[in-house]
């Protein structure tokens, strides 16, 4: 006969407090769904044959799917071929990889003798990371630990996920003044106002080219104005480049901002800054997550240090990153027609968005609104200027899915829903 057992009160002790641990997730909160995963999902649900789906910044061709670029697909083959081997790659990355993003934005493939000094001095650290998040947060972290201010200046608006990734790295946010919502431009007076009421020395976020969600981006001479304000505050520029290639179809016209913070680097005036780059629009690798951090330093002493202590920031973060887009772009440009191939697709995929971006506005009415900055928007995205009560009626009326802020990803727009959607607008902005 088995005699039961009285636990000891050391156990009914450590019995309890497992109890109460295990209850304490009961008191957890619902967190908030992601605004635009959010949107994807309740356009699933719908059953509205003609409903649209402007809310995900992913590519669409003009029959609504996504697609893989006959480069990369091509690339891919190769791959297959000649890959002999899925081993973990380094701590920041496949140093070819490294190479190639510091030849190709750096040194517009030797168009930019300023970038090439940098790189001959050994002042750019660069690491592979799980894409243009990815990037962000490593810098986030990066920053945290070393830099003076833990504080961030970001444009009014910006993509939502920055605010939350350096917030949760403990870097706090402010917005500077950038668009206009009352004449849908550029605010830029305020925007000068704002960076020149900054501290000393605090980051600021800035976006290299297609400025999500806006579209909305500065010439070049406004870039001089605002580049004068960071020398004159020592503010630390981080640049976001999650869209170069989209602006003009041309990824070496899109980093004029890029080539001007090298030749300022050469001459010392704005020494160092990051830039956080990202492949998934520009080669289609979505969910290959296949991106870069580059950090220009004062000197190649510097570079030693800083490129060490990313290595001791990512190893017990994600320890090393995927290989496979890596190897994609590597296959790339490895290979001149490859190349070349791959520049051709981008500028397919940016002429039609600029195409059916422009059917879009020529079917709007005019009478009651003014569309004209459509137009001088650029990117995978249009700012429409509509009310977030006009976008929900445009949902639960017409099955039209986009944020609540009138941001529509303009390549969910295509031949087939183009007169609809112009339609659906019309009737919501005449009221």
């Amino acid at each position: 006969m088995l005699r039961s057992v009285r636990p000891s009160s050391k156990n009914a002790t450590m019995a309890m407090r497992s109890m109460r641990c295990l209850s304490s997730f009961n008191e957890i909160p619902l967190a908030p769904p992601d605004k635009i995963l959010g949107i994807s999902e309740a356009y699933v649900k719908d059953t509205n044959s003609k409903k649209i789906n402007l809310g995900v910044g992913a590519y669409r061709d003009n029959t609504g799917r996504p697609i893989i670029f006959p480069s990369v697909k091509k690339a891919e083959q190769k791959l297959l071929e000649v890959e002999t081997e899925k081993e973990y790659t380094g701590i920041t990355g496949s140093k070819n990889f490294q190479n190639i993003v510091k030849n190709f934005i750096f040194n517009n493939s030797g168009k930019d003798v300023n970038g090439a000094k940098l790189i001959e001095e050994g002042r750019i650290v660069t690491a592979q990371t799980i894409s243009g998040t990815g990037s962000l947060r490593v810098i986030a972290d990066f920053l945290n630990r070393f830099y003076p201010k833990k504080h961030i200046l970001v444009p009014k608006p910006t993509w939502a996920n920055h605010i939350a990734v350096f917030n949760d790295a403990g870097i706090s946010s402010d917005f500077y003044a950038y668009y206009d919502t009352k004449t849908n431009g550029l605010d830029f007076a305020n925007l000068k106002k704002s960076l020149e009421a900054a501290e000393n020395e605090t980051i600021v976020l800035l976006h290299a080219c297609c400025h999500n969600p806006t579209g909305m981006d500065l010439t070049a001479e406004q870039w001089e104005e605002v580049l004068a304000i960071v020398q004159a505050k020592k503010l630390f520029p981080l640049i976001d480049m999650a869209y170069q290639g989209f602006a003009s179809g041309d990824p070496y016209k899109d980093i004029s901002l890029i080539r001007r913070m090298n030749e300022l680097a050469v001459e010392g005036k704005i020494p160092t800054y990051a830039l956080c780059q990202s492949f998934a629009k520009n080669m289609g690798l979505y969910g290959e997550r296949t991106g870069s951090i580059s950090i220009i330093t004062e000197a190649k002493e510097t570079s030693t240090a800083v490129e060490s202590q990313l290595k001791k920031l990512i190893r017990p973060t994600y320890s090393s990153p995927p290989i496979h887009g890596s190897k994609i772009v590597e296959q790339i440009f490895a290979n001149e027609s490859l190349y070349q191939e791959w520049l051709t697709d981008l500028d397919s995929v940016v002429g039609r968005l600029n195409t059916i971006r422009t059917a879009l506005y020529e079917k709007l009415d005019k009478t009651n609104y003014n569309w004209d900055h459509l137009q001088k928007q650029r990117g995978m995205f249009i700012f429409t200027g509509l009310s977030k009560e006009q976008v929900i009626e445009l949902r639960e009326k017409y099955s039209v899915y986009a944020t609540e802020d009138g941001r529509f990803s303009i390549s969910g727009v295509n031949d087939k829903n183009v007169d609809y959607l112009a339609d659906a607008i019309n009737k919501v902005v005449s009221k």
